[in-house]
């Protein structure tokens, strides 16, 4: 079950909702949410809830017995922290990585020396066991208690909102959150207008620049030259970015409805300058995991510069094998290690000397070029497409532009690139500078340093204007951006059940 299904929406939610939120005790409520989130698990994997039913268990129990032990213990309190990433790594590794090592191996030498099982994989099993990992290292470090009840835990590791796409929720994130938040009536409705613009993004942007990257990244570089390539790997870009963004605004939407608050995880990555502040902005609760429980612990950069580039090769070794099993993705990460490293040795001190445009211009052509790698597999394939990039099969290959459709599509790239930018941070300075009085409602919007999230309509005013005049216009903005997003929800909705085309990108994580 995906969010963007006419199952979720229609009857999931709702009957969800209703059951939650007439239960008078947050006890009540936890495990309400504990049992929906198997159910929503268990609709698309029947047998795999079992499988995080015992990582719930173990990791349960790993963590209370961290807690029990003396402070003086600390080299048994070492072997359980080892145990627990033993066995959180051992099932990660062998549901997800078991054919791609028998694969390399059994080609390195020659024969079937590891039979490949063809093992289904788990859906969403890389973000809850590193939600997992990250509780029980809490635990030994002592930033967080141990959860005594093992419901309670489990609906933590098993939550739905964020289960299956992210963002990674470390416990401490919602620790206190699990007895004591508390829901009110404006919080429900930013969650709700949150959700409504996940669902939008990821329904009608992703999936209708999904609709042009489908067709073409399956074809051989070759047969569609430049043309084809460059369109198909320009929709993906847009297609990966509306529909993580969009599922992650669902999944902060969805616990702001429930009184959590999730961490942000899209910063608009696209207004990046490098490749550092690229990543500072996607995906950011991959990258803090990485930092915290990877990078630090590894030395960071209070290490000599040779120690410095190992580990930062090996952080993003580890992210690029942590989107999925192929050589494509290994390389995808050691890619954008690699610029990272360049920039801080030696490029970034040329690029503050430039104009901000040039490094606006250089970060498209590095996020170009990466999602090139990540969208296609077989690195015979991956070298046919970068020859295409750059001329080598022709215009269109042995394709017409007619058959490529490419040209279909350019109407709709405005609507990409604006959905891509930081229109309502700005548009709110502005707004509230005027609605307060103040002067600078025309000065240019500082970065962003918040979600990409924030609702429109939660972004624009508040209350309390300057005048009487000021304050109607207020709330006259407010309601049209609401009316704004119910006609979402409906284009939505429709386009959902009369659709069959809803790609879920998240089944190779």
């Amino acid at each position: 079950m995906v969010f963007s299904s006419s199952v979720f929406l229609f009857a999931f939610l709702p009957l969800f909702l209703v059951v939650y939120f007439a239960m008078p005790w947050r006890a009540v409520k936890n495990v309400v949410l504990l049992l929906f989130s198997l159910l929503f698990y268990a609709w698309g994997e029947p047998v795999y809830v079992w499988l995080m039913v015992g990582s719930i268990c173990f990791n349960w129990a790993f963590g209370f017995a961290l807690g029990k032990c003396r402070p003086d213990t600390r080299g048994f309190r070492k072997a359980l922290l080892v145990a627990d990433l033993a066995c959180n790594l051992l099932i990660l590794g062998f549901y997800k990585y078991q054919g791609f090592l028998a694969e390399n191996i059994n080609r390195a030498l020659g024969e079937e020396f590891i039979a490949e099982l063809g093992l289904a994989l788990p859906i969403g099993i890389s973000f809850f066991t590193l939600q997992a990992i990250t509780y029980v290292v809490d635990v030994y470090r002592g930033e967080v208690k141990p959860q005594k009840n093992p419901l309670y835990l489990g609906m933590y590791i098993a939550m739905f909102p964020q289960l299956v796409a992210g963002p990674i929720v470390r416990y401490a994130d919602i620790e206190a959150e699990i007895d004591n938040r508390r829901v009110t009536l404006a919080g429900f409705a930013q969650g709700v207008r949150l959700f409504i613009i996940g669902l939008g993004k990821k329904v009608l942007l992703a999936n209708t620049a999904g609709t042009l990257a489908d067709s073409l990244l399956t074809r051989p570089a070759p047969e569609i030259g430049f043309l084809g390539c460059f369109s198909g790997v320009t929709a993906y870009t847009f297609q990966i970015y509306f529909d993580f963004s969009g599922y992650s605004d669902m999944a902060i939407g969805l616990g702001k409805m429930m009184g959590f608050e999730y961490p942000r995880n899209f910063n608009y990555p696209y207004t990046s300058k490098n490749a550092t502040e690229f990543w500072r902005r996607w995906h950011m609760s991959l990258g803090g995991f990485f930092r915290d429980y990877v990078y630090i612990p590894l030395g960071g950069n209070r290490v000599s510069t040779p120690r410095w580039v190992v580990n930062t090769l090996i952080v993003w070794g580890l992210t690029g094998i942590w989107h999925g099993a192929a050589w494509n993705f290994v390389l995808w990460g050691l890619y954008w290690g690699a610029l990272i490293l360049i920039e801080k040795l030696f490029l970034q001190r040329l690029l503050d000397r430039l104009p901000s445009i040039v490094g606006h211009l250089w970060c498209i052509v590095l996020f170009f070029f990466g999602w090139l790698l990540f969208s296609v597999t077989g690195l015979h394939n991956v070298a046919e497409w970068f020859c295409a990039i750059f001329g080598a099969y022709g215009f269109t290959g042995t394709s017409t532009v007619w058959e490529l459709q490419s040209w279909s599509y350019v109407s709709l790239i405005p609507v990409f690139v604006v959905g891509s930018l930081p229109w309502a941070p700005w548009l709110r300075k502005r707004l509230q500078a005027w609605a307060e009085g103040r002067s600078g409602c025309g000065i240019v919007a500082a970065p962003v340093k918040g979600n990409e999230a924030v609702p429109p309509c939660e972004a624009l005013l508040p209350e309390g204007a300057a005048s009487p005049a000021r304050a109607c216009v207020v709330t006259a903005v407010n309601a049209l951006v609401d009316v704004g997003l119910f006609a979402v929800l409906v284009l939505s909705a429709m386009s959902i059940v009369s659709s069959a085309y809803n790609p879920f990108i998240y089944f190779q994580f």
